[in-house]
């Protein structure tokens, strides 16, 4: 006698691109479908392209493969007129509260609040449902800019600038290892297009573990808004 397979989800015998569960004697009417573009997770490359705007009001930014094709954004959002109307007229949108999401073929995947600040910088990460991940913040103020990644209370990694007036970034785990790198020096495609403060190439070196994956991610598509932003 053939055993049933337990409970779970497994390929839709409709024949859509995506599962369905099995709940132990049939299949339900419950269905998930399979993701509609690729994860910003699984990329070893991700281009960062800040939209060009006549008058910059709102952060935004591409994010595209190593082959050039946008599979992702990022998007400031909750911005008040008033917030608009002090980045229009003055510098001092710095000391306001900035909020951005992370999105990729799937939707939202990331949203990242940095609160109001004076000296030191502070980005909360959190997952669209408002689920804590961790904070990325501030360690000094002067010489090379560093940030810690922080998660549960532990150091999980650090974003480590080349130098002071540096556009290179490594970001390395709880251990010191870098396990990405923010950089304007790559070989590929990026080598004509990627070549002012407002495109980078974020390059990670392996799949990493969570929330290590997470904290990476927030922490380089958001390295122009959300740490160097003071200096623009």
């Amino acid at each position: 006698m053939t055993q049933s397979p337990p409970p779970g989800w497994y390929p839709d015998p409709a024949g859509t691109a995506g599962t369905r569960w099995w709940d132990g004697q049939g299949w339900t009417g419950s269905v998930q479908q399979a993701p509609a573009g690729p994860s910003l997770y699984d990329q070893p490359v991700l281009l960062v392209n800040q939209k060009t705007k006549l008058i910059e009001l709102t952060n935004e930014y591409a994010v595209l493969d190593g082959d050039g094709q946008q599979i992702g954004a990022v998007v400031q959002v909750g911005q008040s007129g008033v917030q608009k109307a002090v980045r229009l007229l003055s510098s001092l949108d710095q000391f306001l509260t900035h909020r951005l999401e992370v999105r990729d073929a799937r939707g939202p995947v990331l949203v990242l609040t940095r609160p109001a600040k004076l000296v030191k910088s502070r980005v909360v990460v959190e997952r669209p449902d408002g689920a804590p991940i961790g904070e990325i913040v501030q360690a000094n103020v002067f010489g090379r800019i560093r940030f810690d990644l922080v998660a549960g209370g532990q150091l999980v990694g650090a974003i480590q600038a080349e130098n002071w007036r540096a556009w290179d970034f490594a970001i390395t785990d709880a251990a010191g290892v870098e396990v990405a790198r923010i950089t304007k020096k790559w070989e590929g495609l990026a080598r004509t297009m990627f070549t002012t403060a407002d495109r980078y190439v974020v390059l990670v070196h392996y799949r990493l573990p969570e929330p290590l994956a997470s904290m990476v991610i927030a922490s380089a598509l958001t390295v122009d808004t959300a740490l160097k932003q003071d200096e623009r």
